[in-house]
């Protein structure tokens, strides 16, 4: 098939055509071995309280990754069987500034298994402090 892959894990084969670009911080290609499908709702910075906190996008994005996991962990599964994350972002431009620093929580709070992921610019999030919101598929055996 002339692919490379980064292993597989929790029943995800991730997968990296050496003919794209080198895939950092994310997988171009997630196969599902079996499994049963968690639909993640976006997840912003907010609060068990209700309110968005976290000053900055690394404190937002800390919190909204935390948020997913412990509705991940909820539906049963674990960090390592995300299949697809969706980050919408309301300044790239911030976003891709503090790229490591985002690199870092996520190795802290996932490890070192990206899914398919998307980075996508918004106007706004549905609450207006909220600069980052990621929603999420995963397969859990």
């Amino acid at each position: 098939m002339g692919a490379s892959a980064n292993g597989t894990r929790g029943g995800l084969e991730r997968i990296n055509p050496p003919q794209l670009s080198p895939s950092t911080g994310f997988s171009h290609a997630v196969r599902a071995a079996g499994g049963t499908l968690v639909f993640l709702a976006g997840q912003t910075a907010l609060s068990a309280q209700g309110a968005i906190v976290g000053d900055g996008i690394v404190a937002q994005f800390e919190l909204a990754l935390d948020n997913l996991l412990s509705a991940l962990r909820a539906g049963g599964g674990e960090p390592d069987q995300l299949a697809k994350l969706t980050v919408y972002c309301v300044d790239i431009e911030d976003y891709r500034a503090h790229a490591a620093d985002l690199g870092r929580v996520w190795h802290r709070l996932v490890g070192r298994d990206y899914p398919a992921m998307a980075v996508i610019g918004v106007s706004r999030l549905w609450d207006r402090e909220a600069l980052v919101e990621l929603e999420a598929i995963a397969v859990v055996p």
